[in-house]
């Protein structure tokens, strides 16, 4: 797994990182099993599951010989894998062990605004939040992380998110691998750097705020550079992106096809071939991967060109890294029997009622201001011209009501935009679509000068005094400003 830009990284290391972490590093790129994390199911009493989670500190060798401080969920770095059915009612208690607050937010999931842990439902040191609602959406990948007010970044950046995942009767009726961890396995892709004493390194320069954090350093569910030893020929990756800004562009080194069969929201109506797939942070892809042949594939990011004028383009790219190739992790085949595979095409029939008339559009505006001196205050980043404050209200929408959202991006980078409580469509954007994006989604990535149109159905969670967010999840942004809030009446 060697390539120009290990052998250039490890040139930076030396020329910064005492020889012991360069050694470290270099022995974490080379030999590391993938890890697949904990799967915790609860605890079910007919219709009703009960979890119990804890927010805690730790300390993990990412870097072998290094004991990084770290913070985690039911567990030491990340959290575990939450898996609940269609149709359960679900009960979590929540302990906050941290000397700090802190919140956990159910990112995709449909539900009441005050079970949502966003912002304004913090959990102070000590403390425990209960959160209660009923899964009433159909089988997916959906995430939980931190969602503190103006510390999003540096409590996910630090452990603070896991996998949590829907199953229902309609998709387990399609033969799909399905067995966690066998055939079936979670890819949490993050970027991470490393002071020279082994500790996470957060926020260092103007660079990091107005970018967002990106690291030189890629974990797959807090490993680096794993390898993954499978013995079925075909396998399933849930991939999130759960880097704080770093949008991915994936595909293998052997340039193989895959099939996209889900998005955000979950299954796809039908397959999709492809052979790369980029992901905004925040957005997540199923992908089937026919291994029949046997080989070592390197799944890979590679760099993706932006939608902007040319120079534009080339000085953005360059302020955020976005020009570097990474491995992701490689995947060992060697050991499969060879044999034919099959692969779906139609997967499951789209729920949307289009007879619904539209009630309301509205405009987002995305925005940033470019004068460095700013860059030292916390509200930098706006939404029609507006800075996050939690005592504002900025849209008001009718539960049930079809809406028309039209995101536009009047900056020179790219922002995924993501709205709580829902899963919408893309109806339009400017260039190609990706395959995941024919989906129901909850963020999406809107290109430097772009417009989406989207549709979005609001379920019937009523609470005119609760909000649900919408927000840049570029983390940074959204920790400084780039963030709006709604309410459902």
């Amino acid at each position: 797994m060697v390539s120009r830009r290990r052998l250039l990284q490890a040139a930076l290391l030396t020329a910064l990182l005492p020889a012991s972490l360069v050694q470290a590093v270099a022995r974490a790129q080379s030999r590391n099993t993938f890890q697949v994390p904990p799967l915790y199911t609860g605890r079910k009493e007919g219709k009703d599951r009960y979890f119990d989670l804890q927010v805690q500190s730790g300390s993990a060798e990412i870097i072998p010989g290094y004991q990084t401080p770290t913070l985690g969920i039911n567990q030491p770095f990340l959290g575990v894998t939450l898996r609940a059915n269609r149709g359960e009612r679900l009960y979590f208690t929540v302990e906050n062990r941290l000397p700090k607050e802190t919140t956990l937010h159910w990112h995709g999931m449909k539900l009441p605004a005050r079970a949502d842990g966003g912002p304004h439902q913090p959990i102070a040191p000590g403390a425990v939040w209960n959160s209660e609602f009923t899964i009433q959406q159909p089988a997916a990948t959906l995430w939980y992380h931190s969602h503190q007010l103006h510390q999003t970044g540096v409590q996910v950046y630090h452990g603070l998110a896991g996998l949590f995942l829907i199953d229902d009767e309609e998709s387990q009726r399609l033969n799909l691998p399905s067995t966690y961890g066998i055939d079936d396995f979670p890819v949490i892709i993050q970027d991470r750097d490393f002071n020279r004493d082994g500790t996470l390194q957060y926020l260092t320069t103007m660079r990091d705020r107005m970018m967002g954090k990106r690291g030189g350093t890629i974990l797959v569910n807090g490993v680096v550079s794993p390898l993954l030893k499978v013995e079925k020929p075909l396998i399933r990756l849930r991939l999130l992106n759960g880097a704080n800004a770093r949008i991915y562009r994936l595909e293998f080194d052997d340039h193989r096809p895959f099939k996209v069969i889900g998005s955000d929201g979950g299954l796809l109506e039908q397959s999709r071939d492809a052979r790369s797939v980029i992901l905004a942070p925040g957005e997540r892809a199923e992908i089937l991967v026919d291994l029949s042949a046997g080989g070592v594939p390197i799944l890979r990011h590679r760099p993706h060109n932006q939608r902007s004028p040319q120079r534009e383009m080339s000085m953005m790219q360059r302020m955020m890294g976005e020009q570097d190739q990474f491995d992701i992790f490689q995947i060992d085949a060697t050991g499969v029997e060879s044999k034919p595979v099959a692969l779906p095409t139609y997967l499951v029939k789209s729920s949307v009622d289009r007879s619904l008339p539209v009630q309301a559009e509205r405009t987002m505006n995305l925005q940033m201001m470019m004068n460095p001196a700013r860059f030292l205050m916390r509200d930098q980043f706006a939404i029609n011209g507006k800075s996050m404050k939690m005592s504002r209200i900025d849209e008001v929408v009718n539960a049930g009501a079809v809406e028309i959202w039209k995101i536009n991006n009047h900056t020179m980078m790219p922002h995924p935009f993501h709205i709580h409580n829902v899963q919408f469509q893309i109806i339009k954007r400017d260039g190609q679509r990706e395959p995941h994006e024919f989906g129901f989604k909850d963020t999406v990535l809107v290109h430097p000068k772009e417009s989406v149109i989207l549709r979005i159905q609001f379920p019937k969670h009523r609470d005119p005094h609760t909000p649900y967010m919408y927000h840049c999840h570029i983390l940074e942004h959204e920790d400084q400003g780039m963030m709006g809030q709604f309410v459902v009446v």
